[in-house]
């Protein structure tokens, strides 16, 4: 039988220690630890080594990222410097392997150390302020890297840690509770099963139905039928419209996000006129939730999130936006 997959994200000389143990952790519970150190990632003869840890992830079936005070080397395909001035912002090679986990979208967790996430608090408190000197990072980059993470809109659980014992308490926790899930989604999914049978069943009947109507209608009065039919079907045709806007996933996304119900949301829809302006009017309808980042970060990263956007366009009688 396949093992679970666990790729494992950090720097290496500073967390060595850290990763064994995780390493041990992992096998204990039944899984596959991927580390770079034990040679679980094959490497390619023409490509850099960062690229092949990349290809890697895509193989893996959760992601685990640990961040503490080193931000990591630089990637690969430009001209890499011996060393970076703090405020520099440049891309590591562990950042890279998370963008690849979540364009995947595979389960992510996220680890940070305690003493890093408070300096984080303090520099969101002092952005734009070069003349801190931070004790616990060598980079601003963590910083940044830790705002991108926490402005995601899904799939960015995040604890702080002290020491080893809880970092194996909190995954522990949280794949337990993601196995209880799976379960849980195995029966609903064998109930709704059953229900969409019978709702196949119930359609047919209602549709009989609806012929019979019909035509008692059309024998009896003619006249009156063919405008009481067309009207029937009008209504009918409405309440499929409003049914299909409202299970849209961008509808839930922003009650659920932002507290934006359906009126304000048809309106903040129909007033878009690009999908920037789209997270422009979102971050004006909920101030200081971070939403106009997060719903960049949709339209960038998830595949469906455009055709779903013009589905509710459509729905409203407005036009579609090219989602190239």
């Amino acid at each position: 039988m396949a093992k679970p997959r666990i790729f494992v994200s950090s720097t290496y000389y500073d967390l060595k220690h850290l990763r064994s143990s995780l390493d041990n952790f992992v096998e204990s519970l039944g899984f596959d630890p991927i580390l770079s150190e034990k040679g679980d990632i094959a490497y390619t003869p023409d490509s850099p080594l960062d690229e092949s840890c990349y290809r890697e992830v895509g193989t893996a079936d959760v992601f685990v990222l640990i961040i503490c005070g080193r931000y990591g080397s630089e990637v690969s395909g430009r001209d890499k410097k011996p060393s970076h001035k703090f405020f520099e912002r440049y891309d590591s090679i562990t950042k890279s392997e998370l963008e690849a986990a979540v364009k995947r979208d595979i389960p992510i967790y996220v680890l940070i150390e305690s003493s890093v996430y408070s300096e984080y608090q303090t520099f969101i408190r002092n952005k734009g302020n070069e003349t801190i000197a931070y004790a616990h990072v060598d980079s601003v980059n963590i910083f940044h890297l830790i705002e991108d993470i926490l402005a995601r809109p899904r799939n960015n659980p995040v604890h702080t840690f002290d020491r080893f014992a809880d970092i194996e308490s909190w995954l522990r926790e949280q794949w337990s509770g993601l196995f209880r899930e799976l379960l849980n989604r195995m029966s609903s999914q064998q109930q709704i099963a059953t229900l969409s049978a019978q709702v196949e069943v119930l359609q047919e009947v209602n549709t009989t139905l609806k012929r019979y109507l019909e035509a008692v209608m059309t024998k009896i009065s003619p006249e009156e039928s063919a405008t009481l039919i067309n009207a029937e079907q009008k209504r009918l045709d409405e309440i499929q419209r409003m049914e299909k806007f409202r299970k849209n996933n961008w509808i839930r996304y922003l009650r659920d996000m932002y507290d934006i119900g359906e009126d304000a949301a048809a309106k903040i829809f129909q007033q878009a006129k690009s999908f920037e302006d789209f997270g422009d009017l979102i971050a004006k309808a909920a101030p200081g939730s971070g939403a106009k980042k997060g719903i960049a970060f949709l339209l960038e990263n998830e595949p469906e999130a455009k055709e779903e956007f013009n589905t509710v366009r459509n729905l409203l009688g407005e036009g579609s936006f090219d989602p190239a």
